[in-house]
């Protein structure tokens, strides 16, 4: 038997050609997070868009080799399409501390240092694209931060290291000690990396310099006291428990003619986890070239940014103040006073905010964008201020309006909030203006309207009917 070692990510052609340098893929800077325990996970960062897509690689890696591979190039050109990518090499492996044992080893540790990648970029939330072993890190990752992971898409993927009576496409022991004997003997040697690079990318494998260059990425990514190390963490790995707790969408991708990572494994990771989508693929490439899976991860990406941004729609209730003339009062009082009024002012706005459980969008200029869940409390909030800024000898106009939002972080936006502002810009001096949205919702709530006439509100389409609240 055959005996051939696990997935690795990347692997770098030699060193007279840099395909990144003319793929139309800037080569990025690598840079270095540090995770809880201490240890510096080497990262980078390459393209932009939408949505942020974590690469999850297997035990061997080199981010930076993987620069000068261009199956790896051609895949990423293909990821950046999708989004802003984030590469990280795993603890103990390529550009990452070559730190191996004891805690640092555990599925806990390795997923923390997604968590120290994601946090060094500003990313809150991601995809997470693993490979082959990299998949138990998603998956474990996702099930214990399921708010800081949009999705799970897997490639080729274990969930547990060796055979068990009810998942049999996995190596037995046997095969694993003769594997770490093998590493022993011969790394990183023509003969090894030939019958590794045949069995993982068998459609690559006529390309001498490709698999020449292979033999390179497995002595830059792990010694082989390194990849025996890794391999016996990988060879007692299962993370199979955790599937049936992971709660965000999950696309499991898999080759039918899989030598290396069976299908019946990605055929067993979607069955086990809820809502999976399994795209069995043709060929018997285990890794690169991977071009083939970008539509998929495309589709699979765009569906879910869609659904989530209907998620993000609720209704509220928008309000707007303004101070009035506030540039001529600046110019009369002077920096300092007119600063002290603003403080004052900020302060009353905030403390009615918290009063009627409203919430502060943003300030902008002397005025407040608050959304309510409510149009009541919305109302009540606007006149309230009103009133009690007279004391400090200004006044404010409001516009308040109820419709759909969209909810973008800590802002919202959408066709409600211009309707809010331009009602508000319609208001006159302590007026507080609504809509007939606001008048309808608050009926029987005690509040008095006068009609306001009808509007035409700049870049809203037709004309609006606007209700003055009496006081």
């Amino acid at each position: 038997m055959d005996v051939t070692p696990l997935l690795y990510l990347g692997a770098p052609v030699a060193a007279r050609s840099h395909p990144g340098k003319d793929s139309g893929v800037d080569v990025p800077e690598t840079r270095y997070a540090r995770a809880a325990d201490g240890v510096h996970i080497g990262y980078q960062v390459v393209g932009s868009g939408p949505v942020d897509l974590v690469f999850v690689p297997h035990d061997y890696s080199n981010i930076e080799a993987s620069w000068d591979f261009a199956p790896f190039v051609s895949f990423m050109k293909g990821l950046t399409s999708v989004g802003r990518v984030l590469l990280f090499d795993r603890r103990g492996t390529g550009t990452s501390d070559r730190v191996w044992a004891g805690a640092s080893a555990t599925i806990e540790a390795q997923m923390d240092d997604i968590r120290a990648v994601m946090d060094a970029i500003g990313c809150e939330r991601a995809f997470l694209f693993g490979i082959e072993s990299g998949a138990s890190l998603c998956f474990t990752f996702a099930a214990t931060h399921p708010q800081r992971t949009s999705g799970v898409i897997v490639q080729g993927a274990l969930v547990r290291g060796t055979r068990a009576p009810d998942y049999e496409a996995a190596w037995t022991g046997d095969d694993f000690e003769e594997w770490y004997s093998r590493i022993e003997r011969e790394w990183g040697q023509p003969a090894f990396v030939r019958d590794l690079f045949e069995l993982l990318s068998p459609s690559l494998a006529h390309d001498e310099s490709l698999v020449r260059a292979f033999g390179k990425l497995l002595r830059l990514s792990a010694s082989p006291g390194d990849a025996i190390a890794r391999d016996r963490a990988v060879e007692e790995t299962d993370v199979r428990h955790i599937l049936p707790t992971v709660q965000v969408p999950t696309l499991v991708l898999h080759r039918t003619g899989d030598r290396l990572e069976m299908v019946e494994q990605g055929r067993y990771i979607a069955a086990h986890t809820p809502g999976a989508r399994l795209v069995e693929l043709p060929g018997d490439d285990h890794i690169y070239p991977l071009d083939d899976l970008v539509p998929h991860i495309a589709t699979f990406v765009e569906s879910l940014r869609i659904e989530q941004s209907e998620f993000d729609r609720v209704l509220a209730t928008v309000l707007y103040t303004d101070i009035v003339e506030s540039t001529a009062q600046a110019a009369t009082l002077g920096d300092a006073s007119w600063h002290d009024v603003r403080r004052q002012h900020d302060a009353i706005v905030r403390s009615q905010i918290a009063r009627y459980r409203g919430r502060e969008i943003k300030t902008m200029g002397d005025g407040f964008l608050v959304t309510f869940d409510g149009p009541a409390r919305g109302v009540r909030c606007a006149t309230t201020i009103a009133d009690a800024v007279h004391a400090l000898h200004i006044e404010i106009r409001a516009g308040l309006h109820t419709g759909e939002v969209a909810v973008e972080g800590a802002d919202v936006t959408g066709l409600g909030v211009a309707i809010g502002a331009r009602v508000g810009a319609l208001a006159g001096p302590s007026e507080v203006l609504v809509s007939q949205t606001v008048k309808d919702l608050v009926a029987g709530s005690g509040l008095v309207f006068e009609d306001a006439g009808e509007h035409e509100l700049k870049g809203v389409p037709d004309r609006w009917h606007l209700y003055r609240v009496v006081t």
